[in-house]
């Protein structure tokens, strides 16, 4: 209690709130972690996430896809909508997240930086064409190779394949850029307070993006395991539900 206490007066007082999340905050969508021991699966992740694996593999890739990092159904459960109130109040600047659910957005956060991509789109790697994961579901009734683009030609389907805008070992996109870094970087660099939620942080890139934040600005994680930056100093720590403990914050801000 003592802890949530702290905690509900800092973010009672920041205006600038930098939120990074992890898996943990989605499990209570029903949505299964990747690296715990109830993860969805037990061998290197590197390995069915790869590029190489989708080049040489596409239809065993999108089979697993499809049945473990797409949920169309799952909802935002009460820490994504405090997150969006809370961003609605002008507290947060920004929610950096590795999820790909997309869940933040259907909450109604409005910045969201997608750092691991999404699983709602797809594009061609030859022509650029969008899909919707939607689309490949309705196409893959039909079409055994639904994941070869038809907008454009090419000599050989993998010079055309149709990738989920997801981030895969191997892979570069929006945010793994020098771009793309620079605005995360400035982010956390001007934040008042950063928010940790459902993270271990053992995953580079983003395990070191709290090591640019303000020297003297707090740093909150909740999250059920512990991380690297537990015992940094002005670092509040607390290993509880992250829907239950935010909601705890709420309530001391609204009195």
């Amino acid at each position: 209690m003592e802890k949530i206490q702290l905690c509900s007066e800092i973010v009672a007082k920041a205006k600038n709130i930098v939120v990074l999340t992890g898996a943990g905050i989605s499990t209570e969508s029903g949505i299964k972690d990747f690296r715990s021991r109830t993860g969805i699966y037990n061998h290197a992740p590197e390995y069915i996430l790869s590029m190489d694996y989708f080049h040489e593999h596409p239809m065993a890739f999108y089979e697993f896809a499809f049945s473990n990092l797409y949920h169309p159904k799952a909802m935002p459960n009460k820490g994504h909508r405090i997150l969006a109130k809370w961003e609605q109040e002008g507290r947060i600047d920004c929610i950096i997240t590795q999820n790909i659910d997309g869940l933040h957005q259907k909450a109604g956060s409005k910045n969201v930086i997608e750092f691991h991509g999404t699983m709602k789109t797809a594009t061609c790697q030859n022509c650029g064409q969008k899909y919707s994961a939607d689309d490949l579901l309705i196409r893959k009734q039909t079409d055994e190779k639904f994941f070869v683009c038809r907008e454009c030609e090419a000599d050989r389907d993998l010079f055309h394949l149709i990738k989920p805008d997801v981030i895969l070992f191997g892979d570069a996109g929006e945010w793994f850029t020098p771009e793309g870094f620079e605005k995360i970087l400035n982010r956390i660099a001007e934040a008042d307070c950063l928010l940790i939620l459902g993270t271990s942080l053992r995953v580079t890139p983003f395990s070191a993006f709290p090591q640019y934040k303000n020297k003297n600005i707090p740093m909150i994680i909740i999250n059920k395991g512990d991380t690297p930056y537990d015992y940094d100093n002005d670092t509040y720590v607390i290993q509880h539900s992250i829907g239950r403990c935010l909601s705890e914050i709420d309530d001391y801000l609204k009195n």
